[in-house]
């Protein structure tokens, strides 16, 4: 009779710890990641990482408790022109055989004013900083099957070693926009 109140309690005691996260996985079809860096002072290239998988954990009692972690294949770099592929994949840039995967992990999120932001390590070419990502619109995350957001960052390319030439602005402005699916 003891045991089966000790099992009682415990399971009452933990059973609010498995509702309140859930987890859902970043949908590749419904997700973009792009970037966009001024180039020759003139004009901005843009372009985008196709390859990426991940998750995030949405937290409905505390948002601030939610978290996320991306991974991106840095060799699936595309803007568009093979010429400018093939350099951005090489050790001056990306090395994507020594590098081939960037990620980013949450540390913490901050929730105010109409918007989220979502602070975590992102490592590229071994290089780990804290950057922040700002959702403005943190309604489309609430409660259902499918979430979506908006995130933009910015960073500075030199800050991970990722350089070459003074005619490319070291201002790398970054937008996420993703559904999330439950699993």
């Amino acid at each position: 009779m003891k045991r089966i109140f000790i099992l009682m309690i415990t399971l009452v005691v933990l059973a609010p710890l498995n509702v309140l996260a859930e987890t859902y996985t970043i949908d590749p079809a419904n997700t973009t990641i792009r970037f966009k860096v001024r180039n020759m002072l003139v004009m901005n290239v843009t372009g985008a990482f196709e390859k990426f998988r991940g998750t995030v954990d949405i937290d409905e009692t505390d948002i601030t408790k939610s978290k996320a972690d991306i991974s991106i294949e840095t060799a699936s770099i595309n803007t568009g022109i093979d010429m400018r592929d093939k350099d951005l994949r090489s050790p001056t840039f990306f090395d994507v055989a020594k590098f081939p995967v960037m990620t980013f992990v949450t540390t913490r999120v901050e929730a105010g004013a109409g918007k989220l932001k979502v602070i975590g390590n992102l490592t590229i070419k071994g290089v780990t900083k804290e950057v922040t990502l700002t959702i403005n619109d943190p309604k489309r995350l609430q409660d259902g099957p499918k979430r979506g957001a908006t995130a933009t960052a910015t960073i500075n390319r030199q800050d991970f070693g990722v350089s070459k030439g003074a005619v490319i602005s070291d201002t790398v402005f970054i937008t996420v926009t993703t559904e999330l699916v439950k699993r």
